[in-house]
């Protein structure tokens, strides 16, 4: 009988409020998917069915979806880091999720060794991903467009398919750093889990009752110590 293929769940920290964080955070989920042959599915905050209409309900659900999934990949773009992502990020420090750090901008904006701000930097469980999107998508762009003026170039889609092949690149990078960060051993010792996941329930002020709360995370525990990432 064959072996079940083992897949795992990446929560996609990103913002995810204009035109071109939409379609990107959506590109990259599927490259990644489709790169990784299914082993990572990409949970994209921008899908999740809205279960209220206040941003504390929004919140609430950003979080458990978080601490529900198996790693989380953080999209750390911007001359200034988007405040919700680094939120998530130490979050999923917290629990002792994998995590990857995806930089595609060339832009120096830190005060340390990474080009962002030192304080998110030398986590355990944290593999970065730094990569210059744009040169890429420039090389791309000569290989292709050789003999094409502006006007050929908008009709035959030559800028989209040099976004996708950008994109593709990029993915390949994350899935190699999924991987690796996946084999990472847990930070937290067996000794803490229950109390660090009991406190989990609490620390985020979800809505909910204390006691129920405390189950989810437990079920949440045992499901990741099922799958040997705690």
């Amino acid at each position: 009988m064959a072996k079940a293929k083992k897949t795992y769940t990446v929560y996609f920290g990103s913002e995810q409020f204009t035109l071109k964080h939409l379609i990107g955070n959506a590109y990259l989920a599927e490259a990644i998917f489709e790169k990784s042959h299914g082993k990572y599915l990409c949970r994209l905050p921008q899908d999740f069915e809205p279960r209220g209409k206040t941003p504390r309900t929004a919140r609430d659900q950003d979080i458990r979806a978080l601490l529900q999934c198996d790693i989380g990949l953080f999209n750390y773009d911007g001359t200034e880091l988007d405040a919700g992502t680094v939120i998530e990020f130490m979050i999923a420090k917290f629990a002792d999720i994998p995590a990857v750090i995806l930089r595609s901008d060339i832009r120096l904006a830190g005060d340390g060794q990474d080009p962002w701000n030192l304080m998110s930097s030398n986590f355990p469980r944290t593999v970065n991903v730094l990569t210059n999107s744009l040169g890429s998508y420039k090389t791309f762009s000569q290989r292709r467009q050789r003999g094409f003026d502006d006007t050929l170039r908008l009709a035959g889609q030559q800028s989209s398919a040099n976004a996708q092949q950008m994109c593709e690149h990029v993915a390949t990078l994350c899935v190699r750093a999924l991987d690796r960060v996946v084999l990472m051993k847990p930070a937290m010792p067996k000794r803490l889990r229950t109390d660090v996941y009991r406190w989990l329930a609490l620390m985020p002020g979800l809505r909910g009752k204390d006691k129920a709360l405390t189950k989810e995370l437990e079920a949440l525990l045992e499901h990741k110590v099922g799958k040997r990432l705690l």
